[in-house]
């Protein structure tokens, strides 16, 4: 009998759900970050166009992302009740979630400074200097956001089925000390 035989259907499917949301977002942030932005800005002549598709491409992918950690943190919390604040992997997730936010509000800053010059690239304006910084502590940012994706991935934890919460014990908590 399978670890996951015990559990009930909608148990499984909520497991399920939580696997691919980690899939769809730290898999979605390694491409988007590292393949396809860099791939726009070789590839297209128009750098305000790159830019342009590179930051709807970015917007996206965070909306991903603050879906996936409210649904992973909501189903953490179910699935260990009050010992999920114990879970080094339930702080990890939050922090994520945290660098989600402030890149959307860095990006959202960004956004604004390029609203204003209209079809002026930013990097040729005076506002070039902030576009700089904003767009410096965004990349941070986002590897550390990144970085943290690969130890949620590299945990394997919503990457093996749940005993159903009736049988949660202290080693099933994924607790990591």
């Amino acid at each position: 009998m399978s670890e996951s035989e015990g559990e009930s259907l909608p148990a499984r499917l909520a497991a399920a759900v939580a696997r691919l949301l980690v899939t769809a977002w730290v898999g979605g942030m390694w491409i988007i970050g590292y393949i396809v932005t860099p791939t726009l800005f070789a590839s297209l002549d128009d750098r305000i166009l790159a830019g342009h598709i590179a930051g709807r491409l970015f917007s996206a992918i965070a909306c991903i992302g603050f879906v996936a950690a409210a649904y992973l943190l909501g189903f953490m919390a179910v699935r260990q009740k009050r010992a999920v604040l114990r879970n080094a992997l339930f702080w990890v997730v939050v922090a994520m979630l945290v660098c989600v936010a402030a890149g959307s509000i860095l990006q959202m800053e960004m956004a604004a400074l390029k609203a204003g010059l209209e079809s002026m690239d930013v990097m040729e304006s005076a506002q070039r200097g902030r576009f700089a910084m904003l767009h410096g502590v965004s990349s941070v940012i986002y590897l550390v956001q990144s970085v943290l994706g690969v130890w949620v991935v590299s945990s394997g934890v919503f990457m093996r089925p749940y005993p159903p919460p009736t049988q949660c014990t202290q080693d099933s908590l994924h607790s990591i000390d």
